[in-house]
């Protein structure tokens, strides 16, 4: 690469080398004012000295070289997968932008091994985390202002080498509520979960509450309870309450007794340590059904463990082994100003 500076007045009728950035002070605010490749007029003149220019950039690639937008794009056509789309080049970066609310999936490895080369800029949101439409989940870059071409073809073989960046999109599932508590259904104490749960599935791209219904701590009932969700056709069933390991409290044996299989009992999260999950069989169609045993702290506080498993049920992944690396980021802050998804409760691994 040859770059030769040159002052400003010479450069009228010559291509720029680089984006020149502006800052907007008043709006605190910078953007690429002129382009890389843009001519320079007379008229351009004074705005550059207005932005401190007195000299301007040409540059010459040599054989091998590539520009950072160049080397930007080729990284994020490699990154971009499923609801996903990668954004021009702007002051030589890209991003990677959602057109789906769902679960942000990656390998944070790839992120690493591209970031090898201290002349690559990798950024992403954490992995296994929802993502909003629209919300930039990656932005990459290199540092210089050209790379090598077998150092782009290196960090491309990277990617392409592993799962690239995707956004599993939340599926609209009907969920089945089973409250149980002598107390509540005595109307001693009104529940308070549903109408956090409400939240919750507007979150989760517009999950449906299908039915609520209140049991004694009585394993019988709280089985039945779940039985008869799974006749209506329920996706998900969530029983609140009666999850610790009381004798009196009967939910995570009816839990057993309708689950073909139990993924966790107990999670390093908090609040939300006693969280269950087991897949239970449809009786219409033999699909397997979440049954998830939510502890009490669910009504009471905003973000629990429940907030971390629910997103990967709507995605449609099987939480697995990740569930066992929550504690990593697992301990709930409680903000006076509750800014999930965007902070470390939310992501999943």
């Amino acid at each position: 690469m040859k770059i030769t500076q040159i002052p400003l007045e010479q450069a009228v009728g010559l291509p720029l080398a680089h984006d020149l950035t502006q800052i907007d002070a008043k709006n605190r605010k910078k953007s690429a004012r002129f382009k890389k490749g843009q001519i320079i007029t007379e008229a351009d003149l004074e705005t550059l000295r207005s932005m401190g220019r007195e000299n301007l950039s040409v540059m010459e690639l040599s054989p091998g070289d590539v520009h950072e937008d160049d080397a930007a794009m080729q990284l994020g056509e490699a990154l971009c997968g499923e609801n996903l789309r990668v954004t021009p080049p702007a002051e030589g970066r890209c991003n990677l932008v959602a057109e789906t609310s769902g679960m942000l999936c990656y390998l944070a490895e790839t992120v690493n091994r591209v970031n090898q080369d201290p002349d690559w800029v990798l950024s992403a949101l954490a992995p296994n985390r929802p993502v909003l439409k629209g919300q930039v989940v990656a932005g990459f870059r290199i540092r210089p202002l050209v790379l090598e071409d077998y150092r782009v073809e290196r960090a491309v073989a990277v990617v392409r080498g592993s799962k690239p960046f995707a956004v599993l999109p939340f599926r609209p599932l009907r969920v089945g509520l089973v409250t149980t508590g002598k107390e509540i259904v005595d109307k001693r104490v009104e529940d308070a979960f549903r109408p956090k749960l409400l939240e919750k599935l507007e979150r989760l791209g517009g999950g449906t509450l299908m039915g609520q219904r209140f049991c004694t701590d009585s394993l019988e009932l709280i089985s039945e309870a779940i039985g008869a969700f799974l006749d209506e056709d329920a996706d998900v069933i969530i029983c609140t309450g009666g999850m610790s390991v009381d004798a009196d409290d009967k939910t995570p044996g009816a839990i057993r007794s309708r689950c073909r299989r139990i993924a966790f009992q107990g999670t390093p999260a908090l609040p939300g340590a006693m969280l269950m999950l087991g897949w239970a069989k449809s009786p219409k169609d033999g699909r397997d059904v979440a049954v998830i045993g939510a502890p009490a702290c669910v009504a009471f506080d905003d973000r629990t463990a429940l907030d971390k498993l629910l997103p990967f049920i709507f995605a449609g992944i099987e939480p697995g082994d990740l569930v066992r690396r929550w504690g990593v980021g697992g301990l709930c802050e409680h903000c006076a100003v509750c800014h999930y998804p965007a902070c470390s409760f939310a992501a999943g691994s």
